[in-house]
């Protein structure tokens, strides 16, 4: 270790609370070392004549656990020096496919500081109209949620696809101080934090927030104050603002598909649906749109024109909550309501289960390797000039040339 990491990592050490010497002394406990086996410590220790034979031999590893804690952590096995041939005999390599619709990742994440610190980069690209970097995050993130076991050492990322120089660098940087300086900044600047709190309105985009964050809005109280006639659907964002975003990471709250045994039927569902839903009381906000879908003999239209077009009802739902003691006694939910046919049920429900980058992921790979045009419409073989048809996802899966994953195994 470096003279100048040393000195960074005993004031970091220093800050949380911790008594970090200088130099080798009785009052030492634990010995903190990177990049040096259990054997070439002992050496280095016998060579300062002190009795060393209580103090731990710890990897850095547990050091920046410790700092992330602000506490010692529990020393475990992994945190403990090892000989050069355990070391070596340790050493696994995890292969993870390119594309996120090759891996199974499951609700649990083994390196939930990495992907939280990738996500909120990806996130700030996103308000910023960034989307190449916002991808690279995501992709980046999505390989370490998908990783079998927690990275302790950037050896353990040595072969993965996807971690462009800047995703390495924030999560170097976690591996070595405990958090990434980057994110840290970003969460806590003012144009995100604002940013983040605009967009969570129902109803406005990046743009909008952009621009009413230059005109010096910062705040829903600024916003209310500064005179903007906001659209309908804005004004219902803001009205429910603390419902629609109560205890809720990202996205909207429930999707319902909706369709007909007999095709063509389900046409004439939707007003239906939303007359039984406002006599019910159910309604705080509607806006529904036609079905735009015209599928053409010689293929699809441009992916980005023709990824859905379905017919839709965004809406804001009361639901009771007869738990709630206050007097408001319902919440404010997100839903959107969608009519297919059921000739593209199996491409709608696809299309919209599992995580954005998840479903990004498939259609790249229809593209890419397979020549082919993916919606939440239709599958279009661009060699073969035709479409394939499917009444499951499991059907989807094998004419992409994929493992089936399950909806539980897509969160990318």
């Amino acid at each position: 270790m470096g003279a100048s990491r040393r000195a960074f990592l005993s004031q970091l050490g220093r800050k949380k609370g911790f008594q970090v010497e200088d130099s080798f002394s009785d009052c030492v406990t634990h010995v903190i070392s990177e990049n040096n086996s259990r054997d070439e410590v002992q050496q280095w220790l016998k060579s300062q004549h002190k009795d060393h034979m209580s103090v731990k031999l710890l990897d850095i590893s547990w050091f920046t656990e410790s700092m992330r804690a602000a506490c010692p952590v529990e020393i475990l096995d992994k945190h403990k020096l090892q000989d050069v041939q355990e070391q070596k005999e340790e050493s696994v390599e995890f292969l993870i496919p390119s594309y996120a619709c090759q891996r199974r990742t499951s609700l649990e994440n083994h390196n939930a500081s990495f992907t939280d610190a990738l996500s909120l980069l990806a996130e700030n690209a996103e308000l910023n109209n960034e989307e190449g970097r916002a991808v690279a995050f995501r992709r980046a993130a999505a390989v370490l949620k998908a990783f079998p076991v927690k990275v302790t050492s950037t050896a353990q990322l040595r072969g993965l696809p996807c971690l462009g120089e800047h995703s390495q660098r924030v999560i170097k940087d976690i591996i070595e101080n405990g958090v990434s300086s980057e994110a840290e900044s970003t969460m806590h600047s003012e144009r995100f934090k604002a940013l983040k709190l605009l967009t969570g309105i129902f109803g406005v985009g990046a743009k909008t927030a952009d621009r009413w964050f230059k005109e010096g809005i910062r705040s829903l109280t600024q916003l209310v104050n500064s005179g903007h006639e906001l659209k309908r659907d804005q004004q219902a964002g803001l009205e429910h603002y603390y419902d629609l975003n109560q205890g809720k990471i990202t996205g909207h709250d429930v999707d319902f598909l909706i369709t007909h045994p007999d095709e063509g039927k389900e046409v004439g569902l939707m007003p239906k649906v939303v007359s039984w839903l406002t006599a019910q009381g159910f309604l705080l906000y509607q806006k529904t749109t036609r079905n735009s879908y015209l599928e053409k003999e010689d293929g699809p239209a441009q992916p980005s024109s023709n990824m859905d077009r379905f017919e839709r009802c965004l809406s804001i739902f009361k639901l009771e909550k007869p738990e709630m003691k206050i007097d408001k006694k319902w919440r404010a939910v997100r839903v959107d309501l969608v009519v297919s046919p059921m000739s593209q049920f199996a491409f709608a429900v696809l299309g919209w289960t599992g995580s954005k980058l998840f479903e990004r992921e498939l259609r790249r790979w229809a593209g890419q390797v397979k020549s082919m045009s993916l919606s939440s419409h239709a599958l279009y073989d661009n060699k073969q000039c035709k479409y394939l048809r499917a009444t499951s996802e499991e059907e989807i899966f094998a004419h992409l040339g994929l493992e089936y994953i399950p909806p539980l195994e897509r969160n990318a």
